[in-house]
């Protein structure tokens, strides 16, 4: 598992406590939790074996470390802007990063096809 997303109205207690430090102990690289309640997104990543708060971008943008594209405009999403969401998703699946992942799970594929 590279990722898990959590959406939390009443769970966020339990999402940030004992179901965090489990995906820290099973090496999950990313944790992103959403608590609806504090409208809040919490986006962690893995660093020597503890989550660490993601930064974001000098724009507010959020960019997975594990999936080059994969990027979330934090603010759009808690405000329901639904057409600024998928715009910043474009922009990072046109970018130069996602190109080279992308290129590299095909490489990898093709790979495992001809064992």
């Amino acid at each position: 598992m590279e990722l898990v997303v959590e959406v939390a109205n009443t769970t966020a207690g339990r999402d940030l406590g004992p179901k965090m430090l489990a995906y820290q102990e099973d090496g999950v690289p990313e944790y992103i939790v959403w608590r609806t309640a504090e409208a809040v997104i919490d986006w962690f990543v893995l660093k020597r074996k503890k989550y660490v708060p993601l930064a974001p971008d000098a724009d507010g943008i959020l960019q997975s470390q594990i999936f080059p594209g994969l990027w979330l405009d934090p603010v759009a999403l808690l405000n329901w802007d639904m057409p600024r969401v998928l715009a910043i998703l474009q922009q990072g699946l046109a970018s130069p990063e996602h190109a080279t992942f992308v290129a590299k799970l095909a490489t990898e594929a093709t790979r495992r096809k001809k064992k």
